[in-house]
């Protein structure tokens, strides 16, 4: 196989396994950037509704590391996966368990066991710039470092995608100066941005 026709059929199969990837992203950056077109209609944070209401049957050893009590209360619960955990002054402990569809709000009392389980309400708006902004690696668990090995592989072939589009580009002789003219163009508009913002 020549180059030429490697690079074509790298940028064809790379734009299709891309696709879904990037219309993600295009269409979670679109509805960020207008965010006064889609947050009146179904709201930038998804507001919380209580799922259920229960006394936490488990004990949590004196001294734990609110880590390691979030965990253990989100096992229970058959909840266990990607969360952030705050405990407050009187022990109160708030885990956020993250998800795309439906992210929940885990509320823990010490004093009296107390478990209230909210659920997000659905929001278009909140679906898309929590599936923007899904990182993976530093969560420990194996479906987000999935998520965040496919990412680095989509910035990859965006890298390939876009070497292989210059190398065709260059081939089409008729097209270098208009090409040329734009890359210029290009490179001029990103730099004004880079140093008015």
């Amino acid at each position: 196989m020549t180059l030429s026709k490697l690079a074509r059929r790298s940028h064809l199969y790379v734009a299709l396994f891309l696709s879904p990837w990037l219309l993600m992203y295009a269409v979670s950056t679109l509805m960020m950037n207008h965010r006064d077109l889609f947050v009146p209609k179904s709201g930038a944070v998804a507001p919380f509704e209580r799922e259920r209401e229960l006394t936490y049957a488990g004990s949590i050893p004196p001294g734990s590391a609110p880590a390691d009590a979030a965990r253990q209360i989100l096992r229970t619960l058959d909840l266990d996966g990607a969360h952030t955990v705050n405990r407050r002054p009187d022990g109160t402990m708030v885990i956020n368990r993250n998800d795309l569809l439906s992210p929940r709000r885990i509320t823990y009392t010490p004093s009296d066991q107390k478990l209230v389980i909210e659920k997000a309400v659905p929001r278009t708006y909140a679906f898309f710039a929590r599936f923007h902004r899904r990182r993976g690696y530093e969560t420990g668990y194996a479906l987000d470092t999935a998520w965040a090995v496919s990412v680095d592989l989509l910035i990859a072939a965006t890298v390939v995608w876009a070497l292989s589009g210059l190398w065709m580009w260059w081939e089409m002789k008729p097209t270098r100066l208009v090409g040329v003219s734009a890359a210029i163009a290009g490179a001029a508009v990103f730099a004004v941005y880079v140093c008015a913002i």
